[in-house]
């Protein structure tokens, strides 16, 4: 009989110091969602086309189907879970919830960090700097228009503005 090895590395993980064990060949994705329980991280693609599986490593956006969990050792990996903090939602997710940004919900985990990216990086990113900026995260339900809208809202209100809810057009889009 052989004894299967497991891989063990020691990240940051929201904010926490985490060890785990896994088996060398999986990706972030299967770490995150199979061996760490965080399910919110989605399976998309697995190709890297859709964005899906999007969470930030080192503050910068990474496709977890793409990344090999052993590439995460000793990195700061943050996930969905980890946006919310002991003062509330982060502001994107509250602004997303109020704009009516996530239908389904399915790809709501990756535009969030993508965009917290964005944020951290731009406060004050103009409407193509949003789209452009999001161009690799894939939504079958809203039509984009209020992702769009739903990040220029929580980045006014991460400045301090007093941002209200942009209007409702007849259909629901401009």
């Amino acid at each position: 009989m052989t004894i299967r090895q497991k891989a063990h590395i020691q990240i940051s993980l929201n904010g926490e110091e985490t060890e785990v064990a896994f088996a060398p060949h999986k990706t972030l994705l299967e770490v995150l969602r199979e061996d760490l329980n965080l399910t919110g991280t989605k399976h998309g693609c697995e190709l890297g086309e859709c964005g899906t599986c999007a969470v930030l490593v080192d503050g910068r956006s990474v496709l977890s189907c793409l990344m090999l969990g052993l590439e995460a050792e000793g990195r700061r990996v943050e996930t969905v879970e980890g946006m919310a903090t002991e003062d509330g939602l982060h502001p994107l997710q509250v602004t997303f919830a109020d704009t009516g940004a996530a239908q389904c919900g399915y790809c709501t985990p990756g535009f969030l960090l993508v965009a917290k990216e964005l944020l951290a990086q731009n406060a004050s990113p103009t409407r193509d700097e949003i789209k452009e900026s999001l161009s690799g995260n894939l939504c079958r339900c809203t039509g984009y228009i209020k992702i769009y809208e739903a990040v220029e809202l929580a980045a006014a209100r991460m400045r301090g503005e007093e941002a209200e809810l942009p209007r409702e057009s007849v259909y629901g889009y401009e």
